[in-house]
């Protein structure tokens, strides 16, 4: 079985972070997986040729759920495996803290089945993955640092220098076209995966 790496970015929207964090919020995306649950997440995606990872986070975030950010600190990076298309997959994904800079939430992509306002008090119960959660509490931290210190407190952005290649996509992934049951399924072994 050929094995296949593949790189996406995606963030944690927070809309108040100057705020109390009772009233902040995050974006999440929801997925339908193949036995009917919403699976909320993330959102995320490939890494384009001539993108970095910070760039495509944004973008992502953009097309996903119709909002902008601006990226402020990273938060870490998820890596796991699946099989898809007779292919071993080992996919990285790089996560960004970001803070909502405008737009106004919409579910209009075809590969998501809702978008929502989450308290971000909520995450550890909303967010489908494990993962996923601890880069929520991530977050938390980071948050605290900067409503305490201010935006110097936050560590710098490791470098990501644009992707000169394009990827070997598990699936073709343009406007109109769904992902695979295989791509939105928990597959990961260790107990969570992630959709692509």
């Amino acid at each position: 079985m050929r094995t296949v790496h593949e790189t996406s970015a995606g963030g944690l929207v927070i809309d108040g972070l100057d705020g109390p964090f009772e009233e902040q919020v995050a974006a999440l995306i929801g997925r339908i997986d193949r036995r009917g649950r919403m699976l909320w997440s993330l959102p995320k995606g490939h890494i384009e040729q001539g993108e970095t990872a910070e760039q495509t986070a944004i973008r992502e975030v953009a097309e996903e759920t119709g909002i902008e950010g601006k990226v402020l600190a990273a938060l870490g990076s998820i890596d796991y495996w699946f099989v898809t298309e007779g292919r071993r997959v080992h996919k990285t994904v790089h996560h960004y803290l970001m803070r909502f800079s405008g737009g106004e939430l919409s579910d209009e992509d075809v590969e998501v089945t809702e978008v929502a306002w989450v308290p971000v008090r909520e995450l550890p119960s909303r967010l489908a993955y494990a993962d996923e959660r601890k880069l929520a509490e991530v977050a938390g931290e980071l948050i605290q640092k900067l409503q305490t210190d201010g935006p110097s407190a936050l560590p710098p952005l490791p470098r990501s220098a644009p992707r000169r290649r394009p990827q070997t996509h598990s699936r073709a992934r343009r406007r109109g076209q769904s992902r695979g049951p295989d791509e939105s399924a928990p597959g990961r072994a260790g107990g969570c995966g992630q959709g692509p």
